[in-house]
């Protein structure tokens, strides 16, 4: 099997978790290239995993088969503007995890060269290896390519391939910050356990086991989620009428309004309405 040279560009908290992923899978340390301007980062990079590390883009970008940009929306067009030469000659399929930056921007800035482009949206859990990350490539993608990119970020999770790039915003709004919902109903049902006479110390470590024993359930079991959730709810019990109160409250609609208000958000901050 031969492996691509794979250079990040920005070498930050995702960019060094897709290494350490890759690395982990048997991708050789020798064909992975981490570009950043913090020695810090590089050093780490270095130490950790015997990568070869540059403080020059281009240097890292000459090398490459795949370039990774694990970087800052904002600073996106100032960064690969100056590489555009460098990836046309070199044919590198261009990966994206930049949050809300559409193909259509990042093609522009690379010179408008057809540039094969996998747009990704991982989510924070990718740092631990647990990851849900959504793709979506340009026709200038090869079918070798995609395998390329799904192969990359399947190193810190799973992965989804999306038909239309405009799918991106409602991931956005499910997975992106998905982890941030979940983490604000743990903080309520701990609030809640103290409430209820709990010490805080067992309250926390109750909630994180059912959350992980509830994810963990749905996703060994492969049954639906609400054929689940009949199985712990007896009835006229005390799991009823928990989730009782929910429907009176209309829980679903709340999510509905939640995720379409992220969904809204991401398309303002992408500049773009569908």
């Amino acid at each position: 099997m031969t492996h691509p040279v794979i250079s990040f560009i920005g070498a930050g908290n995702m960019g060094g978790s897709l290494i350490g992923g890759l690395i982990n899978d048997g991708h050789p340390s020798n064909k992975i290239w981490a570009a950043d301007p913090s020695e810090d980062n590089l050093r780490h990079l270095r130490d950790k995993f015997n990568v070869q590390t540059t403080t020059d883009n281009q240097r890292a970008v000459q090398a490459a088969d795949v370039v990774i940009f694990a970087i800052k929306p904002q600073v996106f067009p100032t960064i690969a503007t100056p590489l555009a030469n460098d990836i046309k000659q070199r044919h590198a399929l261009v990966i994206s995890i930049a949050a809300g930056v559409r193909e259509s921007s990042i093609q522009q800035w690379l010179g408008n060269n057809s540039i094969p482009i996998v747009r990704t949206m991982p989510n924070t859990p990718a740092l631990i290896g647990c990851g849900a990350t959504a793709l979506f490539a340009n026709s200038f993608v090869t079918a070798e390519q995609r395998n390329q990119a799904e192969s990359i970020m399947r190193a810190v999770g799973i992965t989804v391939w999306l038909q239309e790039e405009k799918m991106m915003d409602a991931v956005t709004a499910l997975s992106g910050s998905g982890p941030a919902y979940f983490f604000r109903f743990m903080e309520c049902m701990e609030h809640v356990g103290e409430e209820l006479g709990l010490p805080a110390d067992i309250t926390h470590l109750l909630t994180l086991q059912t959350a992980l024993g509830a994810a963990k359930m749905a996703i060994e079991s492969g049954s639906p989620l609400a054929e689940l959730r009949r199985n712990v709810t007896s009835p006229g019990g005390t799991t009823e009428k928990a989730l009782n109160v929910f429907e009176e409250k209309q829980l679903q609609l709340l999510v509905k309004q939640a995720l379409s208000a992220a969904k809204s958000r991401s398309e303002e901050l992408s500049g773009e309405k569908h």
